[in-house]
């Protein structure tokens, strides 16, 4: 054994006698940086500018304006009683360009807005493995902006914008260019897109709320292979819009109280090969909007009080409605076309006045969900003021007995006699406010 092991055996063997590696583990612990208003460090881009790689900061409670901070080594920030982070310059306030950073329990606040570039209160740049997770960011024009990064997740974070009162207003959540992320329950509102996805691949978005935002509370387009389960979008602008994707799959959703002249629970747009599975459409002008649709498969959703429950186009192939409740809706289905084609195949529907005498659940009489009067608004908008009419049910009921107009193939040739049992959110009537 030569001298340096020698002597290095003898020192392990002296320190563990004496106790030292519980007090080690002691030191360790007490190493984080602690910021503080009337504490040695009392800002955060300080703490961040003297912490080696893989330190600790806790920021206490208190009031930080801070420059711009730049973090391009790992740690972990930990706010401890909502410390509030104010941007001192018209810029993002913090920019991540590190691999394992994690913000958590932090207020960003007072990002001014700007037209020549997008500012936000938290940016990460082509990392991987980073986490965002409950920070609250008021009145940014954006809220938490992801480029080029892998694996991170964004959790539990509080993103309220100033609304229309923004010069300048971003998105909540921007994705753009990323895989396998994870973002879950956050909560979300006062942005011009809640949600913004751009070439976004193998990502989970699950329990997030995104409501009252200007345009979107939903927005992403070529992001193939994407799960988003369980979130509400409510009162936004214009709903949800699903575009130039394929691979999706959207469960247990809820879209509600969409409305507007353009405004529609969920737009899907050239989609193709998607499932849409046991989600809620409320209270919406139109529930479901199809347009360049292809493979698409709709079971045991909820289409109710709505003014169009689903508008499917004739640009539309290959789908398949199966298992779906339509109460309440103006319009259960309506399209442009007398040749658009779907398999509409044992869903439920208030309107069905047929029988089922081998009582095996199925109507034997088959149900027309598209009605004449639904392609005449369709042409003519203004006369939706008849709806109520008399004329309009007997045509209704003309064309229900002799069809000609209306399209031979979207009819429901098993319609159930009883509400299933769907794998959706409860049946809420109180909330159906838009009449039949």
């Amino acid at each position: 054994m030569t001298r340096a092991a020698s002597i290095a055996s003898v020192r392990f063997a002296l320190l563990a006698t004496l106790g030292a590696w519980p007090c080690a583990a002691i030191a360790g612990e007490a190493t984080a940086i602690v910021v503080s208003p009337n504490g040695p460090v009392r800002s955060l881009g300080d703490a961040v500018r003297q912490a080696p790689a893989g330190s600790r900061i806790v920021v206490r409670a208190g009031t930080y304006r801070e420059q711009p901070i730049l973090i391009d080594r790992p740690l972990t920030i930990v706010g401890e009683g909502r410390p509030v982070i104010e941007a001192a310059t018209p810029a993002t306030l913090i920019r991540v360009v590190a691999n394992d950073v994690r913000l958590e329990g932090l207020v960003l606040t007072k990002i001014e807005s700007s037209h020549v570039e997008d500012r936000a209160g938290v940016r990460f740049e082509r990392v991987t493995r980073c986490a965002a997770e409950r920070l609250e960011v008021l009145n940014a024009p954006y809220g938490i902006q992801v480029s080029e990064s892998t694996d991170c997740r964004i959790a539990g974070n509080t993103i309220h914008g100033a609304g229309a009162g923004q010069r300048a207003p971003g998105n909540a959540i921007h994705l753009w260019n990323a895989k396998r992320m994870t973002v879950v329950d956050n909560t979300i509102s006062g942005h011009r897109d809640g949600l913004y996805f751009e070439f976004v691949q193998d990502t989970t978005i699950e329990r997030n709320v995104s409501e009252r935002n200007l345009r979107y509370g939903l927005h992403f387009m070529f992001s193939h292979g994407c799960a988003y389960r369980s979130n509400r979008f409510a009162h936004n602008g214009a709903g949800v819009a699903v575009m130039y994707t394929h691979d999706v799959i959207i469960e247990h959703n809820e879209f509600l109280e969409n409305r507007g002249p353009t405004a529609y629970g969920l737009l899907l747009k050239d989609i193709s090969e998607s499932r849409l599975h046991g989600n809620r459409f409320q209270n919406n002008t139109v529930g479901l909007l199809i347009e360049g649709g292809g493979r698409l498969a709709m079971t045991a959703n909820r289409f109710l009080g709505n003014g169009w429950g689903v508008k499917l186009m004739a640009n539309s192939a290959g789908n398949r409605f199966e298992g779906n409740v339509f109460d309440g809706n103006s319009f259960d289905m309506t399209t442009n076309s007398r040749s658009t084609e779907a398999v509409v195949s044992g869903n439920w529907w208030d309107r069905y006045t047929g029988y089922d005498f081998d009582r095996d659940g199925r109507g034997d009489i088959p149900f027309r969900p598209v009605r004449l009067f639904s392609l005449l608004v369709a042409t003519n908008p203004s006369s939706v003021v008849l709806m109520r009419s008399t004329f309009v049910d007997l045509l209704d009921a003309a064309e229900r007995t002799l069809p000609v107009l209306t399209p031979n193939t979207l009819v429901d040739k098993a319609p159930l006699m009883q509400i299933p049992q769907v794998d959706a959110p409860p049946l809420d009537r109180a909330q159906m406010e838009m009449p039949r």
